[in-house]
């Protein structure tokens, strides 16, 4: 499946079912990895939106379709612009060059359709 395939909305919702059953069969692990994530997105020198645009440029990046859900709907959520998303993805084609390339646009299609499901 390529990142126009995927219907994000729905995507994320099945992830996170995923995740809740990693959750139930190693507790403590994820337990901790959602304590370094609350400890890392709060909000300090840099806001929240900030945070969550970084961690979707490292997404994508890292060509991570999964690390791109969460973070294009919690950028969205904490108030990002299509403007922000368009640059941060820049950032993250510079920094990881032709790859980084075919991920932004998966990332752009995550963007446009939490989006839309946000306005309807």
């Amino acid at each position: 499946m390529s990142g126009t395939d995927i219907d994000w909305p729905s995507w994320t919702k099945e992830l996170s079912a995923d995740l809740r059953n990693l959750r139930a069969n190693a507790p403590e692990v994820m337990k901790s990895f959602g304590a370094i994530a609350q400890a890392a997105l709060a909000p300090k020198a840099l806001d929240t939106k900030t945070k969550e645009l970084m961690a979707l440029g490292i997404g994508v990046a890292v060509r991570c379709d999964d690390c791109i859900a969460f973070h294009v709907k919690a950028a969205i959520d904490a108030g990002a612009s299509r403007e922000e998303i368009v640059e941060t993805l820049g950032m993250a084609i510079y920094m990881g060059a032709g790859p980084s390339a075919m991920y932004a646009s998966h990332a752009m299609d995550a963007y446009l359709q939490f989006s839309a499901a946000k306005s309807a």
